[in-house]
């Protein structure tokens, strides 16, 4: 599974060229559902976002795709995503899910919030795994939902329109076209260095405290 997952996104590029050449528009569909799904619910952390998003944003670049639906079509995704996470976190709350999601997630989670308080809606969403878990620890804690919201749409079009624009404007770039797999794990990369910073000064706070 976890195998079949990576393989998707290191070739996204392969993917969504064969899914525009076979199905054409059914591909926003399919990026709409993978944004909303990938922000919307605990369990799939996994799936892709700033990859998919700059990688659009390349298709986008070559006319396969009309960046501005694609802009408006994830954005909306991305937010309603958040809200869907935000009112299972509140209604359902932890221990419903404590059996399928890794306690190490929601900690580190939690551990952000602490940190950056109602900021961490917007900061979340350019963190794998932490964006996922973000509102759902939001709605687990009651924050306001109109407050939520809020920081939620501000934080939803920042990362759609930051990455489908940065693959749309330097998504025609020759060495960006022949190396698109180097982009995209460099992506990966860089996103997991914050919260890799705030796990490893929490460490150490642990470790001067004991």
């Amino acid at each position: 599974m976890l195998k079949a997952v990576m393989e998707f996104i290191l070739h996204l590029d392969v993917y969504l060229a064969t899914i525009i050449q076979s199905y054409g528009n059914f591909v926003y569909v399919l990026l709409f559902f993978i944004i909303f799904i990938e922000t919307g619910f605990v369990l799939t952390p996994f799936l892709p976002g700033d990859s998919l998003l700059f990688i659009s944003g390349t298709f986008a670049s070559t006319g396969a795709l009309n960046v501005y639906i694609l802009f408006l079509l994830l954005s909306a995704a991305a937010i309603l995503g958040d809200t869907v996470n935000y009112w299972i976190g509140s209604y359902f709350g932890e221990k419903v899910f404590i059996r399928f999601v890794k306690q190490e997630h929601l900690e580190k989670t939690k551990l952000f919030f602490h940190h950056h308080g109602k900021k961490t809606i917007v900061l979340a969403r350019f963190i794998p795994i932490i964006r996922t878990f973000a509102p759902f620890v939001a709605g687990i804690g009651k924050m306001s939902y109109l407050t939520f919201l809020s920081y939620n749409v501000l934080g939803g079009i920042a990362w759609v329109a930051i990455f489908v624009f940065s693959g749309f404007y330097f998504g025609n770039i020759l060495f960006v076209k022949n190396n698109l797999t180097i982009i995209i794990l460099i992506i990966i990369i860089t996103s997991f260095i914050p919260a890799m910073l705030e796990y490893y000064k929490h460490k150490r706070k642990i470790r001067r405290l004991a």
